[in-house]
């Protein structure tokens, strides 16, 4: 018998893979990739045509854990969103494509996209 968590995790894969039919990383334009656990979150940048991960942050990196305790909350999302983008302008990326990772637009995935785009990145 499927749980309700079990029952979620595999709606949200489904999401997941709608999404990544059309959202794909380029050289000029990586996928900006999330995901999410109970006390953490985690995100990547992505060149999809190379197949490489060109760098990749979550609220357990030290830049981002010394400004703040808890990773799991909004604030621990905006710390991260702003230190993605501090990262992501040092290696000369500006503009990414936006891959929520089947997640909904609320909550800490919201306050890290808007963190992240006030930190100087376009999606």
């Amino acid at each position: 018998m499927i749980t309700t968590h079990q029952k979620k995790e595999m709606q949200r894969n489904a999401r997941h893979q709608r999404i990544r039919q059309k959202v794909s990383g380029t050289p000029t334009r990586p996928r900006l990739c999330l995901h999410r656990s109970l006390k953490n979150l985690y995100a990547q940048i992505i060149d999809d045509s190379s197949g490489k991960t060109l760098f990749s942050m979550s609220t357990l990196t030290k830049a981002v854990k010394e400004k703040g305790k808890h990773g799991g909350n909004l604030k621990g999302a905006t710390r991260l969103g702003e230190a993605l983008a501090q990262m992501a302008k040092e290696k000369g990326i500006t503009t990414v494509a936006f891959d929520r990772g089947g997640y909904l637009y609320h909550g800490r995935i919201k306050a890290f996209a808007e963190a992240a785009r006030k930190g100087g990145l376009i999606f």
